[in-house]
């Protein structure tokens, strides 16, 4: 099958679809809305060049510097703080007025905008109902959230799905990805093909989750096993990292090649930067949900062989416990002090199912 600006949309068929449908009739604003690493943010590169170039087609010049990125019609607004301030919301206000540089549309491309606060939201939007009739908006969601309510009334909104483990683990061995690592890195990329594909270059990614699945049988009740396990865990978790820097090191040559070739002022360098220190602390997190989430499977295999067991109350709290400290890690100021408070509340499974648990 020939390719074109969707090829990179991984997983997302019926999103492509309506997609597909919606550019028939272009309006002012879209909501793409979908979990980090399901395809939204390459969505929205292609949707754009299908709307500035008025076809499928990745083979001309326009299609290819959108889907990379470097389109000077298409802008992409990054935040460069915790969340998408009034002093950005006013950039975009800015680059709505500008006329488009080389066609008849300009499209904006706003991501994140679930972490805008309402200031912006409130200064965005006159400009995101009424914008000029040759500016588009694609504003990019990892969920809903009630504060943007109104922003969204004004959008089409288009819903991006988890994307299946089978479907991150066949284009991995696709892209050259072993079929061995490419089915132990969809079982923990949580259906973030972007994570997946991080992860496939990491050859420790198999021992990092089973040091975390370990866990129970490790736990005696004691403060010090604790620190001792912690301390490991996140020094697995540091070296996952150096595969992501590894991408990021390419991405910053990439933008240095181009500045050299064009001699572009305003290059982007510090947003760069900023986005891969937001990007390692993202990953680092993502980490440990993983982690914890292939601890929690080990309580819950012990759960399974023994439903009514005198253990088995245990298992379930510790699951529980688990699952909660996985929904607060990214609002935790300190999350090693989240992991450690959470293996000292946890039972251990180093004993026979006929005695007690170690607490």
């Amino acid at each position: 099958m020939a390719e074109t600006i969707w090829s990179e949309v991984v997983g997302q068929d019926r999103a492509v679809e309506r997609l597909r449908d919606l550019a028939k009739n272009r309006v002012h604003a879209y909501l793409f809305v979908g979990p980090v690493g399901c395809g939204k943010e390459e969505a929205a590169r292609s949707f754009a060049a299908r709307l500035i170039t008025g076809d499928e087609s990745s083979d001309n010049r326009d299609a290819q510097l959108i889907i990379r990125g470097g389109h000077p019609d298409v802008i992409e607004v990054l935040r460069e703080g915790a969340a998408v301030d009034k002093e950005e919301a006013d950039n975009v206000i800015r680059l709505a007025t500008t006329t488009p540089t080389e066609g008849s549309l300009k499209v904006v491309i706003i991501h994140e905008v679930h972490l805008m606060r309402d200031s912006a939201a409130v200064r965005l939007l006159k400009t995101i109902e009424e914008p000029a009739s040759s500016v588009v908006f694609i504003l990019l969601a990892d969920q809903m959230v009630p504060g943007l309510a109104t922003i969204n009334s004004r959008c089409v909104v288009v819903t991006f799905s988890r994307i299946d483990d089978e479907v991150v683990e066949r284009t991995l061995m696709k892209e050259g990805v072993s079929k061995d690592m490419s089915h132990s890195v969809a079982r923990v990329a949580s259906g973030n093909l972007e994570r997946a594909r991080i992860l496939a270059s990491d050859p420790l990614v198999i021992e990092r989750t089973e040091a975390f699945a370990s866990v129970p049988g490790r736990l005696d009740g004691t403060g010090a096993a604790v620190m001792a396990i912690v301390d490991e865990l996140f020094e697995h978790v540091e070296k996952a990292t150096e595969a992501l820097a590894a991408q990021q090191a390419r991405d910053l040559a990439a933008l240095e090649e181009r500045v050299a070739l064009t001699g572009e002022r305003g290059s982007g360098r510090k947003a760069l930067q900023d986005q891969h220190k937001r990007q390692t602390r993202k990953f680092r997190t993502d980490e440990l949900r993983s982690g914890l989430a292939a601890m929690a499977s080990t309580y819950h295999r012990l759960l399974l062989d023994d439903p009514a067991g005198r253990n088995a109350e245990h298992y379930s709290t510790a699951l529980s416990k688990i699952t909660k400290t996985i929904s607060s890690l990214s609002l935790n100021a300190n999350e090693e002090l989240a992991v450690q408070a959470l293996f000292l509340q946890c039972p251990s499974a180093a004993m026979s199912r006929t005695s007690s648990p170690v607490q």
